[in-house]
């Protein structure tokens, strides 16, 4: 499927994705429990302002208000029946910035987690997951957005929900999945594991990587981790703004615009070819990690002790992949929105 992404992955070395959703709505007044994606509809001059932030930024690819799009996580707003109206104004919205910008620009449908939990362990069956995602898919589509931007997955299955949803649509994808404690999804993938998988996918998307997580330090050395798989596939990095800490009432991101910079020549240098920001990164953060990229020649790839020198130390001792280290107990599969 030729889209506008794919060919840019064809001519650039690397491309710079988006920063947070969550914190720079919560910045425009969005209030904690509401569902963003309403303010496709009721609020477009600020999701225009969300994405406009991200383009002027320098970004080459951003993400859609749809995140939390899926009837399941709607439903929590009694918004079940307005899945396709929601990802499409959202699209529409992001259409108009992206061709307004004057150079090529993505714009990605942001694809998020159900929320719920897939069999056997929970009730959602696979069908209903491929039901739930095509239904968003169609919406994003309509909108006239270029791909699909599966995200912060955990759960292998939903992970191949998504793809499938996406073959029904006709639409290409990428997909991140976001890697907790001890270099595990919350259901328990390594970063092997979800190269192996995403390696077999019929469908398989034009890039995959991770998102989220526990800080920069563990995201990168998952990279490193799918990167030590040998695919050829494109990686993508979508780390978060330093580690949340809670001041005035507020979760705030400790991570700075130069430790952004820092994180995306790390990322690139890593293996990474899609490089970008998830909770609390700002436009302020872009514009010194498109800095740092353009400037900074491409180097060697960092080692562990490399990476923890520049953006800080890892939240566990080792990343999962290694064969005395015990699954994850977790058993959640609500995966938070990102901020």
């Amino acid at each position: 499927m030729t889209n506008r992404l794919s060919r840019l992955l064809e001519t650039r070395d690397w491309l710079l994705a988006d920063g947070a959703t969550g914190t720079n709505l919560f910045n425009m007044g969005l209030m904690a429990g509401d569902a963003p994606e309403f303010w496709n509809v009721n609020e477009t001059a600020k999701i225009k302002a969300l994405y406009k932030g991200a383009v002027d930024a320098g970004s080459d690819i951003f993400l859609t208000n749809t995140f939390g799009g899926n009837a399941a996580r709607l439903k929590l707003h009694d918004g079940q029946d307005r899945v396709f109206e929601l990802n499409k104004a959202g699209a529409e919205i992001a259409r108009e910035v992206a061709d307004a910008s004057g150079r090529s620009v993505v714009v990605a449908g942001s694809v998020g987690p159900t929320g719920e939990i897939m069999e056997p362990m929970g009730t959602l069956t696979y069908s209903s997951a491929v039901e739930m995602f095509h239904a968003q898919a169609e919406g994003l589509k309509a909108g006239g957005a270029d791909v699909l931007w599966v995200e912060t997955i955990s759960a292998p299955e939903e992970y191949k929900a998504a793809a499938e949803a996406a073959l029904l649509a006709g639409m290409a994808w990428c997909g991140t999945m976001s890697f907790d404690t001890a270099g595990r999804t919350m259901m328990g993938l390594t970063s092997q594991g979800m190269s192996d998988m995403v390696e077999k996918l019929d469908h398989g998307p034009l890039a995959y990587g991770a998102n989220c997580g526990v800080g920069a330090s563990d995201l990168l050395r998952t990279i490193l981790g799918f990167a030590a798989q040998g695919a050829e596939t494109p990686l993508i990095a979508k780390g978060n703004a330093g580690i949340p800490k809670y001041v005035d009432g507020h979760i705030h991101y400790d991570g700075t615009p130069e430790l952004m910079a820092n994180y995306a020549v790390l990322a690139r240098n890593s293996g990474a070819t899609i490089i970008g920001g998830c909770c609390g990164t700002t436009p302020d953060h872009l514009v010194k990690m498109r800095a740092a990229l353009e400037e900074t020649p491409k180097g060697p790839r960092p080692t562990l002790d490399q990476i923890t020198s520049a953006l800080g130390g890892f939240s566990s001792a080792t990343d999962g992949t290694s064969d005395d280290e015990p699954v994850s107990t977790r058993r959640g599969n609500r995966r938070r929105r990102p901020t």
